[in-house]
C-alpha cells in the first residue's frame, strides 16, 4: 500500500526536481516573511515555544486556508496581505512526515496541539531544517515548516505579490 494514497502527491514524487511552497502574511510583516518569530513566542504545532519556525504549504489554496482558519476570510479580504513563492531545488534533505509515521494519529486532525506534538516537531526541524507534514486544515495536503536558521542558503524566493482573494469567500451576510 503506497504511503500517499490518502494525501495530494507531493510534486518531487511526479519526478520534478524541486518543491514549491507558498506562504501569507500581512504586508506588515511580508519582508521578514521568513523570520519564524511568531512561531518561536507563541509555539505552533510542530514547534515548541522558544523554536523559530516559518510554516508554508506546498500548493497555494492550502496557504490561503491555513490562514483563513486561524484568522478567518475577511482578514484575507479586508488586510493588504502579499503571497511568497519559494523553491526548494534540492529536495533530498526534506524530511517528509506521512500521515501513518505520527505516533499519534489525532495529530492530524484539527485542535489545540499537545507538548508531546509539539516536541516531536521541534526536534524534526532542528534535525533536519525544513520538514514536509501532512495539513490539518486541508487533509490531503501538505505544510512545509523549516528552521530559519537551519534552512538558510536552502531554499530561494521566486516571488511576492500581493494577495488576490476573490470575494465569494467573504460574502456580505444576509
Amino acid at each position: 500500500m503506497s504511503r500517499t494514497l490518502e494525501m495530494n502527491t507531493l510534486p518531487a514524487a511526479l519526478g520534478g526536481s524541486s518543491l514549491v511552497a507558498w506562504r501569507i502574511d500581512s504586508e506588515l510583516h511580508a519582508r521578514g516573511w521568513d523570520s519564524g518569530i511568531g512561531a518561536e513566542r507563541l509555539g505552533g504545532r510542530w514547534n515548541a515555544r522558544g523554536t523559530r519556525a516559518v510554516y508554508c504549504a506546498v500548493d497555494m489554496s492550502t496557504s490561503m486556508l491555513e490562514v483563513a482558519v486561524h484568522k478567518g476570510f475577511d482578514f484575507l479580504d479586508a488586510t493588504a496581505n502579499v503571497l511568497t513563492r519559494m523553491v526548494i531545488d534540492d529536495v533530498s534533505s526534506i524530511r517528509i512526515v506521512h500521515p501513518d509515521e505520527l505516533p499519534n494519529p489525532m495529530w492530524r486532525f484539527p485542535g489545540i496541539p499537545g507538548q508531546a506534538q509539539m516536541r516531536f516537531g521541534t526536534e524534526l526541524l532542528k534535525r533536519h531544517g525544513i520538514v514536509v507534514f501532512p495539513s490539518c486544515v486541508s487533509a490531503y495536503s501538505w505544510n512545509l515548516v523549516f528552521e530559519p536558521a537551519l534552512a538558510l542558503g536552502r531554499y530561494r524566493v521566486t516571488g511576492q505579490e500581493r494577495l488576490h482573494l476573490d470575494g465569494r469567500l467573504n460574502p456580505p451576510l444576509p
